[in-house]
C-alpha cells in the first residue's frame, strides 16, 4: 500500500469537492497505483488500443486525431485507457483471485437465481378466488396474472426471472427458497399486497469460471473503495486551514 499523497494541490482539491468529483477521480487513482506496473506483452497492447479504436469508432487516424482534440488527450493517454481494463483484469486475476472461491461461499446464498410465477393483488379475497381457480385448473397461472396482476410482473403474465433470490421481497425470498418447484403457494400478504406464487424452477450458484471472476472483481471493488475512502480522508485532514477558493 503506498501511503505517498495523492498529487492533488489544495486548489484543484476544493473544486474536485464543489463539483462531487473527488471520489471518482481518487478511486481513478488508487486502481492506476495498483495496477500500473501489471506487465502487458506488445501483442497484448496493440490488441487493447485495436478493441479501444473498434469501440470509441476510431476508424483510422483522422478519427483518432478528432477524439484527442475534442478529449483534450494526448496520444499517451489515449494508449493508458486502452490498457487499463487489461491491466485490471491481470491484477484482478493475480491478487484476488485466489480468494475468489471463499468469497463466493460467503456469498452463495446470494447468487442462487429463481424463475417464478408472481400475481398480486390489494384484494385478499380476490387472491384467494385467483388462487382457488389456478388450484383447481380452472385457469392457468399465466392468464389471470396478466389480467388480474397490479405488479410490473402482469407484462410477463406472471413470470419473474431468472433472478437472483436476493431480488425478491426477504419474505417472499424464504418462502422460494423452501417451496418445491411446480407447488402453488396459498396466497399470503407482504405490505399492502396479497401474493398467489409458484416457484417454476431453483438453480443454486455453482463456481464456474464467470462466477469467480465475478467473485475476484468485487474483492477488488472492495478494497478500491475502502482505499479511496483512506486517501480522501488523508487528503481533507491535509488540507484543513488551507483557504478556500474564491466562488
Amino acid at each position: 500500500m503506498n501511503d505517498a499523497p495523492l498529487p492533488i494541490d489544495p486548489a484543484a482539491l476544493q473544486l474536485l469537492q464543489r463539483n462531487n468529483l473527488l471520489r471518482s477521480l481518487v478511486q481513478r487513482l488508487v486502481v492506476e497505483e495498483a495496477v500500473g506496473n501489471e506487465p502487458l506483452s506488445l501483442e497484448e497492447q496493440q490488441q487493447a488500443l485495436q478493441a479501444f479504436h473498434q469501440q470509441a469508432g476510431l476508424q483510422n487516424e483522422a478519427a483518432r486525431d478528432e477524439y484527442l482534440k475534442v478529449q483534450g488527450l494526448r496520444p499517451e493517454d489515449l494508449v493508458h485507457q486502452a490498457e487499463l481494463p487489461l491491466r485490471m483484469r491481470r491484477y484482478c486475476q493475480e491478487h484476488y483471485g485466489p480468494k475468489a472461491e471463499a468469497h463466493f461461499l460467503t456469498r452463495k446464498n446470494q447468487l442462487d437465481r429463481v424463475v417464478y410465477s408472481l400475481l398480486r393483488v390489494r384484494d385478499g379475497f380476490l387472491a384467494r378466488e385467483l388462487y382457488l381457480r389456478i388450484a383447481a385448473r380452472e385457469a392457468n397461472f399465466a392468464d389471470l396474472a396478466g389480467q388480474y396482476s397490479e405488479g410490473p410482473e402482469k407484462a410477463t403474465k406472471g413470470v419473474v426471472g431468472p433472478v437472483p433470490l436476493t431480488q425478491a421481497h426477504p419474505q417472499l425470498a424464504e418462502r422460494l427458497r423452501t417451496s418445491p418447484p411446480g407447488l402453488l403457494l396459498e396466497p399470503f400478504a407482504i405490505a399492502e399486497w396479497w401474493l398467489v406464487v409458484r416457484l417454476e424452477s431453483y438453480t443454486p450458484a455453482s463456481f464456474d469460471a464467470a462466477i469467480a471472476q465475478q467473485m475476484a472483481a468485487e474483492l477488488m471493488d472492495q478494497w478500491v473503495q475502502q482505499e479511496t475512502t483512506r486517501k480522501i480522508g488523508a487528503l481533507c485532514n491535509q488540507d484543513e486551514g488551507v483557504p478556500s477558493v474564491p466562488a
